[in-house]
């Protein structure tokens, strides 16, 4: 059986920012969580962009068919740099195939964890 794909093409997520501190066990993180429906795998064009300076470009993951994938903001890199800490940022997700995005952040600045998870916006 071949799965039809699931979603949209083209994501935006506005508000990225990854804390200097963490207190506690649990460090603080932020997720672009994506869930692949198609048999195919799908092909992930990501773009970072700041307040301050030129977007981080052609960043790319693979998703494979029928699977999820986390991808951790702050593993993400090109050319040696990455996404700085304590910088707001914004995310865009482009996909070769239908896929679904939804943000996640865990914030464990202070004792009391915050985990928050919300739907991408689709264009």
């Amino acid at each position: 059986m071949n799965h039809k794909a699931a979603g949209a093409l083209h994501w935006i997520i506005p508000d990225g920012y990854i804390p200097e501190k963490s207190s506690g066990d649990l460090t603080s993180h932020e997720s672009i969580c994506v869930l692949n429906c198609s048999s195919d795998d799908a092909q992930l064009a990501i773009t970072i962009y700041f307040e301050d300076r030129d977007p981080m470009e052609d960043l790319f993951a693979i998703v494979p068919g029928r699977r999820t994938k986390h991808i951790r903001t702050s593993l993400l890199e090109k050319n040696g740099a990455s996404i700085p800490v304590g910088v707001p940022y914004a995310i865009e997700v482009r996909s070769d195939i239908p896929v679904i995005v939804q943000y996640s952040r865990l914030d464990a600045t202070q004792a009391e964890n915050a985990l928050m998870s919300v739907m991408a916006y689709p264009l």
